[in-house]
């Protein structure tokens, strides 16, 4: 039997303190989601001034990352981004009643090499989302001290 790692709400709220800190600090307005492997939402934050779209938007991003196992952004990263047009997951954004979202700010979340779930942010740009997710995930790895916490940008597993 293989055993793994079950994000928590703890895990999930600690995440998100750090993406809001992040956020704070280059003077975004985020909205945060933290998914399970299944892309339900353990957690979501909005913080005051983020648009009223922010939370289904960060929950598609989440949703997304954690069920596809990959970043979001790199769908639609030429040349060869599955969802471009000619490729093979062209429309892909469609599916799931349209929560499959293939635009920049959506991260799976890994740990010891398996996705245990998902992390969207909306509020900045792509950069800006990019660093505050990263900064999520950075946070986890220093919380989970005998894990694996893949940190990074482009992840796909």
């Amino acid at each position: 039997m293989r055993q793994s790692f079950k994000l928590e709400l703890a895990e999930a709220r600690h995440m998100i303190a750090a993406a809001i800190r992040k956020s704070a600090e280059i003077g975004i307005a985020e909205t945060v989601c933290v998914t399970d492997d299944g892309g339900y939402p353990l957690a979501l934050e909005r913080m005051d001034g983020a648009r009223v779209t922010g939370p289904q938007i960060a929950w598609n991003k989440a949703f997304t990352a954690a069920g596809h196992k990959r970043s979001t952004h790199l769908f639609n990263q030429p040349p060869n981004g599955p969802a471009l047009p000619g490729n093979e997951a062209f429309g892909i954004q469609w599916s799931f009643d349209g929560k499959f979202a293939v635009f920049v700010g959506g991260f799976p979340i890994v740990v010891d090499d398996e996705v245990v779930g998902g992390i969207g942010l909306s509020g900045g740009n792509g950069e800006q989302d990019t660093q505050c997710g990263v900064a999520a995930l950075q946070a986890l790895q220093e919380l989970l001290h005998g894990h694996r916490v893949l940190v990074a940008a482009d992840i796909k597993k």
